[in-house]
C-alpha cells in the first residue's frame, strides 16, 4: 500500500509538460483537402489550359498553404521519367524590401529554370544564350535604386516605372518593346530542344493577401508577364477580397456599390479577373470536419508519431465522403482515441459555429488550452481538464459573457449566479431536477448563448473555480474588486483573508472595535461571500469570522449566517479545529451543518471539534 502511495506521490510531482502544435501547413493531410489539390492538378496539366493562372481562395488560417503542398506533391507525381514539371514555390510577402516585388518573381523564376537547364547534359549555347539575355533584360541596378528611393521617401515606384525595368536590346528604340521581347526570349527557352521534356513550369504563389498594395500589383503584374507563354502555370493562394482591396488602394479606386454592382463589374476585380482565369474556394470545415480535426489534432498533442494516426485519418476520410458522423468510426489497433473523440464532440458544436470552421483559429484554441492547462497545474489549480476547456471555450468564444463571469465571482454571487444558470439550462445533479430555491431564476437574467455554454459538460456549478479564474483575469488584466464592499473596507478585507500570518495579524482588535456595527456587517457578508466561491481561501476566512464573533456578539447572527456560506462538501480537514469550545452555540451549530454533505477525513474533523463543545 505504502509503495503505491510513493508512486501516486513521485507522479504528482513531475511537472507537466507542454505540447503544442506547431502554427506549419500540415504536413499530412487531416481535412481531405487532398479533393481539391487533385482538381487544381488536373486543371494545370490540362493541355487546353496553357498557360493559365488559377486562384486558391480562402481566408487567414482556411488552410491555402496546405493545399499548395498538397499540389505540389500532386503533380509531382504525375511527372514522368522522361516529362519533368518545375514547381517555383514563392511568397511576396517574404521578399526582400531592398529588391522590389516584380524583379524578384521574375528572378525566382528564371532561377528555377536556369537549375532545370544545369541538369541537362551539354546543354546548347543558344539555350544558356537566351537564359543570359532574359537575366540581362532585368535592370537590378534600376531595380534596387528605386527601392531604395522608394524607402527614403516613404514613397511607392511609379507603374511606369516597374515597366522599365525590363529593359528593351539596346539597338530597340521603343523601351516599352521589351516587356514582348523578354516574353518571346522565354518562350523560346521553354520550347528549345534543351527543355523539351519540361511538360510545364508551375508557380506557387503564398501569403499574397498579407502584402502591402505596391507589392501585390507588382507581383500580378510579374505573373503577367509570363502568362502569355505556354507551360506557364499559376496558383495565387489567397483571400480575394484582401487582394481586391489593395489593388484599390494601389490604384485609388473605389469598391462598386451593390446598386451598381449588376451593371458594371468592380474594377480591382476586373483587374484581377484578367490575370486569374478561375478560383477554387477553399470551404469552411463542416461540423464532422471540426470534429475530426479537433480529435485529431489532440492525439497529436499526445504522440508526436504522426504515421500511428495515417489509419484513423483515412477513415475519417472514407466518412466523410460517404456522408457519415462520428458513430461511424471504428476502433483502430494501436490507437486509442475515445477520450480525445468525447472531448471533441463537447466542444465542437460552438467552435464549429464561432470560429466559422477556420482550422487555424481551432488549432490556436487548443494551443491556448494547452497552455492555460499547463499553467493552471504549476500554480496548483487543481481542475479537471475537461472544466479548463470548458472555461476556456467561454473565454475565447463568449468573452462579452465571461467578463459576466469574472463580474459575479469579484461580486461574490459565482456559485448562485452558476446553479442558477445550470438550472434554466437543465444541467446538474439530481437535486436540482426535483427542485430547490436555487432553481429559479428571473426571465432574461442568461443570454441564450450563456445557456448554450452552460450545457456543455461537465457542470461546473458546484466546483472551486476561483483559483483558475483568478488566474484567467490576470491574464486578461482584469483587477477584480468586490464592489458591494465599501471601498474603506477593502484594505481590512485583504489582510484579514491574506494567507500570510504578517498580513493578518496586522489587523489588531483595536481596528474591529473602530467599525461601527453596520461595517461589521459589510465585512462579514463579503468574507462570506468569499467562502462560498472561493473555498480554498477558508482557513484565514472562518478564523477571521470566528474573531469578529469573539470580539462582537451583536454580529454574531450575520457571522453564523457567512459560515454556513461554506458548503459541507467544501469543508477542509483543518478548519473545524479552529473553533472552541467557547464559542458561541449558534456559531458551533454551524459544525452541524457542515457534518451533511462532507467528505470523510474532514467529518471526523467536524464530530471530533462537535464532541469537545460537548465536554
Amino acid at each position: 500500500m505504502s509503495e503505491s502511495r510513493e508512486e501516486v506521490a513521485e507522479v504528482r510531482s513531475v511537472p507537466p509538460s507542454l505540447r503544442l502544435l506547431p502554427d506549419d501547413p500540415a504536413k499530412i493531410d487531416l481535412l481531405s483537402f487532398d479533393a481539391i489539390a487533385q482538381t487544381i492538378a488536373d486543371a494545370l496539366l490540362d493541355e487546353h489550359l496553357d498557360p493559365v493562372a488559377l486562384g486558391l481562395s480562402g481566408n487567414w488560417g482556411s488552410g491555402k498553404t496546405t493545399v499548395l503542398n498538397l499540389v505540389e506533391e500532386e503533380i509531382r507525381s504525375r511527372a514522368g521519367e522522361d516529362t519533368r514539371i518545375v514547381v517555383v514555390q514563392t511568397a511576396p510577402w517574404r521578399y526582400d524590401p531592398a529588391v522590389g516585388a516584380k524583379e524578384t518573381l521574375i528572378g525566382e523564376v528564371l532561377s528555377a529554370v536556369q537549375t532545370e537547364l544545369s541538369q541537362v547534359e551539354a546543354p546548347s549555347k543558344k539555350a544558356k544564350d537566351l537564359l543570359s539575355s532574359l537575366v540581362a533584360r532585368v535592370d537590378w541596378a534600376k531595380a534596387l535604386k528605386m527601392a531604395a528611393s522608394a524607402a527614403v521617401t516613404l514613397q511607392l515606384p511609379d507603374p511606369a516605372q516597374l515597366i522599365d525595368l525590363v529593359k528593351a536590346k539596346s539597338d530597340s528604340p521603343d523601351a516599352a518593346r521589351g516587356l514582348e521581347e523578354f516574353r518571346t526570349e522565354f518562350r523560346d527557352l521553354l520550347h528549345s530542344k534543351d527543355l523539351a521534356h519540361v511538360k510545364a513550369v508551375v508557380v506557387l504563389v503564398d501569403d499574397l493577401d498579407r502584402c502591402l498594395p505596391t507589392t501585390v500589383v507588382d507581383s500580378l503584374e510579374a505573373m503577367r508577364l509570363f502568362l502569355d507563354v505556354p507551360k506557364m502555370s499559376f496558383v495565387i493562394a489567397a483571400d480575394e477580397d484582401r487582394v481586391a482591396d489593395a489593388i484599390r488602394t494601389r490604384f485609388n479606386t473605389t469598391e462598386v456599390s451593390p446598386e451598381e454592382s449588376e451593371d458594371a463589374e468592380d474594377p480591382a476585380r476586373l483587374y484581377l479577373h484578367k490575370i486569374v482565369q478561375t478560383a477554387f474556394p477553399l470551404p469552411a470545415l463542416s461540423n464532422f470536419d471540426t470534429l475530426a480535426f479537433l480529435m485529431l489534432l489532440l492525439l497529436q498533442t499526445r504522440t508526436r508519431d504522426v504515421e500511428q494516426l495515417k489509419d484513423l485519418i483515412r477513415q475519417c476520410a472514407d466518412i466523410r465522403r460517404s456522408g457519415g458522423d462520428a458513430d461511424d468510426l471504428k476502433d483502430i489497433d494501436g490507437i486509442k482515441f475515445r477520450e480525445e473523440l468525447a472531448v471533441a464532440s463537447r466542444l465542437t458544436p460552438m467552435l464549429h459555429e464561432k470560429m466559422h470552421g477556420n482550422p487555424r483559429r481551432i488549432k490556436r484554441f487548443l494551443n491556448d488550452l494547452a497552455v492555460r492547462q499547463v499553467v493552471a497545474q504549476r500554480r496548483g489549480i487543481d481542475l479537471d481538464a475537461a472544466v479548463v476547456a470548458k472555461l476556456m471555450v467561454l473565454e475565447v468564444v463568449l468573452p462579452a459573457e465571461f467578463k459576466r463571469l469574472l463580474g459575479w465571482f469579484a461580486a461574490g454571487e459565482l456559485r448562485d449566479r452558476l446553479e442558477r444558470l445550470e438550472a434554466a439550462a437543465n444541467v446538474g445533479h439530481s437535486q436540482r431536477a426535483q427542485g430547490s430555491p436555487n432553481d429559479s431564476s428571473e426571465e432574461g437574467e442568461f443570454s441564450d448563448a450563456l445557456i448554450r455554454w452552460a450545457k456543455l459538460m461537465p457542470t461546473v456549478g458546484e466546483l472551486d473555480l476561483s483559483p483558475y479564474l483568478t488566474l484567467a483575469a490576470s491574464f486578461a488584466g482584469v483587477v477584480l474588486v468586490d464592489t458591494k464592499l465599501p471601498e474603506r473596507l477593502r484594505d481590512l478585507a485583504a489582510n484579514l483573508l491574506s494567507d500570510g500570518r504578517i498580513e493578518q495579524s496586522s489587523v489588531t482588535d483595536a481596528d474591529l472595535d473602530s467599525l461601527g456595527e453596520g461595517d461589521l456587517i459589510n465585512l462579514i457578508e463579503h468574507i462570506g461571500r468569499t467562502l462560498r466561491d472561493q473555498p480554498h481561501r477558508q482557513k484565514p476566512a472562518v478564523n477571521a469570522l470566528l474573531r469578529i464573533a469573539r470580539r462582537t456578539p451583536s454580529v454574531t447572527q450575520h457571522a453564523t449566517g457567512a459560515l454556513r456560506m461554506l458548503s459541507g462538501r467544501d469543508v477542509r480537514i483543518g478548519t473545524p479545529m479552529q473553533f472552541r469550545s467557547d464559542d458561541d452555540k449558534a456559531v458551533r451549530g454551524v459544525l452541524a451543518v457542515w457534518r451533511d454533505g462532507a467528505s470523510e477525513m474532514p467529518l471526523r474533523a467536524i464530530e471530533n471539534a462537535i464532541k469537545q463543545g460537548e465536554h
